[in-house]
């Protein structure tokens, strides 16, 4: 008991010392600018990231409208359909070592597939290798989750002479939204903080460009070049991104958590 709390001790203790070291030094860096201007060269006082912040924004936003919908249909397969053949059981394990797969190797894979053969970077091969991180997540918690409501509610509502795709969509899906909400806001918190796909696919841009057949800036990217440059206020930039970053993932960390917990409770 004593060495479970000392280690459970130390390891809340590096986390409070890292949430503690970004917020020191993130909300000193933090001001309006930021989030109204564009990069600039060193030395410019007009320096922002507002262009990394659209281009995250879009990035992830495009994967998680292809991803989500594919996770929760996949996992309702594996759930409703498959269950125990050996299909299901096969889908279940290539989707748990995908979950374990370093991203940098997925960033990779889609270099390989889809920015050698367009001939350059794009915000397009950025969400595609988000797509693909995300979706053994999403898929995961969804079939857990609907393995977990009870058989007899289908039951019931076969009595009552319910087809099967109105039994999973008003009985099934009611009765695990919260546990499907928490995979699919975990999943978009495990893509919002990757970078290593994103220097493979997306690359960057130090200007505002919305066009996603083109190379896009995204915040983790922008974060890491600023981070390791020489240049001071650069430095404080990469400060203020790592801030803004971490808070938005913890933030739909705690709210997944929060519905898991809901779900458990009931």
């Amino acid at each position: 008991m004593i060495l479970s709390t000392i280690s459970a001790v130390v390891g809340i203790g590096f986390l409070i010392w890292i949430l503690g070291v970004l917020v020191i030094n993130g909300v000193d860096a933090l001001s309006m600018s930021i989030f109204t201007e564009e990069g600039a060269p060193p030395g410019y006082e007009n320096s922002g990231l507002k262009h990394a912040l659209i281009g995250q924004f879009m990035i992830v936003g495009v994967a998680t409208l292809f991803g989500v919908p594919l996770g929760i249909l996949a996992g309702t397969y594996l759930s409703e359909y498959g269950q125990k053949a050996k299909l299901a059981e096969t889908i279940r394990d290539i989707s748990d070592i995908m979950m374990s797969a370093p991203s940098i190797v997925i960033g990779a894979f889609v270099y390989a597939i889809v920015v050698a053969p367009m001939g350059h970077f794009s915000g397009w091969a950025g969400s595609v290798a988000l797509t693909i991180i995300m979706l053994p997540i999403i898929l995961r918690t969804t079939d857990d989750m609907l393995q977990l409501v009870p058989s007899t509610l289908r039951e019931a509502a076969f009595a009552l002479g319910a087809p099967k795709y109105k039994v999973i969509i008003q009985v099934v899906y009611r009765g695990a939204k919260s546990g499907i909400l928490t995979g699919v806001l975990l999943g978009v918190a495990r893509v919002a903080g990757e970078t290593a796909p994103l220097l493979f696919t997306s690359f960057n841009d130090n200007f505002l460009n919305t066009d996603m057949m083109e190379p896009m800036a995204s915040l983790t990217v922008t974060m890491y070049n600023y981070a390791t440059s020489p240049y001071e206020d650069w430095q404080k930039l990469g400060w203020a991104a790592a801030f803004i970053l971490s808070m938005f993932i913890l933030s739909l960390n705690i709210i997944g958590r929060l519905f898991l917990l809901k779900k458990k409770g009931k």
